[in-house]
């Protein structure tokens, strides 16, 4: 297992900082990068990600199986609502894997409540705006850490 972390973003977070602000913020997403490195510190690689496309996502879950990262990070968006690709791809990652969502998605619309990916997810984080990739950082630290002691 290597220490890297995988950071996967969905369709239209390539737009943060600008799309929503009142849901989303101002924060753009090479804001929320910088804030992952910084807070995974220089012995994590991290691996970070976006892509409107969900084949692409897919594709970096394959990779990251393959190359036994530690973890993943993914902010689905639209995707975590309709992906049953997305699903597939994570089941067969074997490492923990945090769903992350910058707004409470349920608070949201119904539309938003039955999230595909939380039925792989480790943990799921949502509502704590870009910050939280900082702290999903921090707790995916520590689920790697934890397992590695199991």
């Amino acid at each position: 297992m290597t220490n890297t972390i995988y950071i996967l973003n969905g369709p239209n977070l390539n737009r943060l900082g600008k799309r929503e602000p009142h849901i989303y913020g101002h924060t753009t997403l090479a804001e929320v990068e910088a804030l992952c490195r910084n807070t995974a510190g220089a012995d994590v690689q991290i691996r970070f990600h976006q892509s409107n496309r969900e084949y692409e996502l897919i594709d970096w879950v394959h990779e990251a199986t393959e190359e036994g990262a530690a973890g993943i990070i993914i902010n689905p968006a639209a995707f975590t609502f309709t992906s049953i690709a997305i699903l597939d791809a994570l089941k067969q990652f074997d490492g923990p894997i945090i769903e992350l969502h910058i707004s409470n998605v349920h608070r949201r619309e119904a539309i938003y409540h039955n999230s595909l990916v939380s039925k792989v997810a480790t943990a799921v984080m949502a509502g704590l705006g870009p910050r939280g990739y900082a702290t999903a950082v921090g707790a995916m630290q520590d689920l790697i850490a934890a397992k590695a002691q199991s």
